[in-house]
């Protein structure tokens, strides 16, 4: 399958171009454009509506899934999520998955398994609106960031420790550890909740900006004339 990713690294664009027959699957709503003779087809992620209800309620992620064919002749199919950041390439090998962010899934080809049933990290992260899902199988797999893409490739027994806003993916080869920033008035005060130790080998991809932290400086912007208004 050709790619192609435009306007890097803040304004990345995913551009995809398929043969007759060929298919990208795609996070619903992703899509921004796409050739006339591009045949979608719409489906649930999993077999039972509840369920899938329920995990866009906890991982603010659609359970719509959009299958796109090029019928005939070749197509071209173009996919952006994250309002201002980048687009990566993931190669998914049998023996090498990845962990991602839900919130950072944009497309994948059709090999690729993604659990999002996966709960590997929802005891530790519960409460803090962060969801990881689990991607196995071979193909390729493109992520999005929120900022630049920060990627760190760690030997065995290197590791690194991430604020968990910040992280997008690593390696199912690495191990991982969710823990408290600091002690307890550290985590109060210091404004970082909870963070990942991980340990290689493998590797981490990092996003350099924090989409919590923008929305209270947006917040922070717009809240005295919100309050003006009000009186």
């Amino acid at each position: 399958m050709r790619y192609e990713i435009k306007y890097r690294p803040s304004y990345s664009l995913l551009v995809v171009y398929l043969d007759p027959n060929e298919k990208i699957v795609a996070e619903a709503g992703s899509m921004t454009y796409m050739t006339p003779n591009i045949e979608v087809r719409t489906r649930m992620r999993e077999k039972s509506i509840l369920d899938s209800l329920g995990l866009t309620i906890l991982g603010r992620q659609s359970f719509w899934i959009n299958e796109y064919v090029a019928r005939n002749t070749p197509g071209e199919v173009a996919f952006v999520s994250a309002p201002i950041g980048d687009v990566e390439k993931l190669v998914v090998r049998p023996n090498q998955g990845y962990i991602i962010q839900k919130s950072s899934y944009i497309a994948s080809t059709e090999n690729i398994d993604l659990d999002i049933r996966w709960e590997g990290f929802t005891k530790g992260l519960f409460g803090q609106g962060l969801f990881m899902i689990k991607a196995s199988g071979e193909g390729e797999l493109f992520i999005n960031t929120f900022g630049a893409i920060d990627k760190h490739v760690l030997k065995p027994g290197e590791s690194l420790i991430v604020d968990n806003f910040h992280l997008v993916a690593f390696s199912t080869s690495c191990n991982y550890r969710v823990t408290k920033f600091g002690g307890l008035k550290e985590t109060i005060l210091g404004g970082e909740g909870l963070v990942t130790k991980i340990e290689g080998p493998g590797e981490v991809y990092i996003q350099t900006k924090n989409l919590r932290e923008f929305i209270d400086w947006i917040w922070g912007l717009i809240e005295p004339r919100v309050r003006a208004r009000a009186r």
